[in-house]
């Protein structure tokens, strides 16, 4: 299984972890308009979707709603997200209102069509995780406000501080009773910036790190995946969960550093 996907710069939409990917739940795109007035239409089939504002303004058109001057950020590490989620089974336009807008599309697998909403930066729920060099904060843009609005999806994003730790001490979201996929998109400032994703179970049938940049994707269908940010290099991620039982997030600590809680 392919777990790393390397940035690559394109214009219009861009598919990075595919629909027939090994990850059973989980998709992952993104858009790319570069100038006022480019659009840009899909169908999201059997995937509910969150359009999540990276940078820029637009407009969102879906069934019967129509919600302009979305977006109220130039950057990720300038202040919280603006989402659009977009049921199963529907169609959806989104139109430039400035110059290079981007936005990360969020694909979750979803038998139950819901009404489209938007998450507005306002409603985003910030929380502090952790302490010392494994302090971080994680905005939840669909978490307990998706409850009977969405189907599978759990998403957010999170900030980590220059040398500090996330998803950490190492957990997962999975167990023998339960299982939820995870997807990362990461973005560093400045751009030239780096971390390390660590990937691993604990009987080492997996056990890599990997040098995640600007731009990269990550899936992770099992196991533990502690990241850690470079000196001088404050990580942004963007998060997409899903699994078949269920919308709690129930972390399973490492039991080799779960003494680190």
């Amino acid at each position: 299984m392919a777990y790393l996907f390397k940035a690559k710069e394109a214009a219009g939409y861009q598919d990075i972890i595919t629909e027939d990917h090994d990850l059973k739940y989980v998709a992952f795109g993104k858009i790319s308009l570069t100038a006022e007035g480019e659009d840009y239409s899909s169908q999201t089939g059997g995937y509910e979707t969150a359009l999540v504002l990276l940078t820029g303004k637009v407009t969102v058109a879906c069934e019967n709603e129509k919600w302009t001057d979305l977006g109220e950020r130039n950057n990720v590490f300038k202040g919280k997200a603006t989402a659009v989620y977009i049921p199963c089974q529907s169609g959806y336009q989104v139109t430039a209102q400035s110059n290079d807008v981007q936005i990360a599309v969020c694909k979750v697998k979803a038998e139950s069509k819901y009404a489209p909403f938007v998450v507005r930066p306002n409603e985003v729920v910030a929380h502090p995780r952790g302490k010392e060099t494994w302090r971080r904060e994680v905005n939840d843009i669909i978490g307990d406000n998706g409850e009977g609005r969405v189907h599978r999806m759990i998403l957010g994003e999170t900030y980590l501080q220059p040398g500090h730790w996330s998803s950490y001490p190492p957990h997962k979201f999975s167990s023998n009773e339960r299982h939820l996929e995870a997807l990362f998109y990461y973005q560093f400032n400045p751009e030239q910036g780096y971390g390390i994703q660590m990937h691993y179970t604990e009987d080492q049938s997996i056990d890599q790190a990997y040098v995640v940049r600007h731009g990269d994707s990550f899936a992770v269908d099992r196991g533990y995946h502690p990241l850690s940010a470079a000196g001088g290099y404050p990580i942004y991620y963007l998060w997409v969960m899903a699994g078949d039982d269920g919308r709690t997030l129930v972390p399973y600590f490492d039991p080799a550093h779960e003494w680190l809680k």
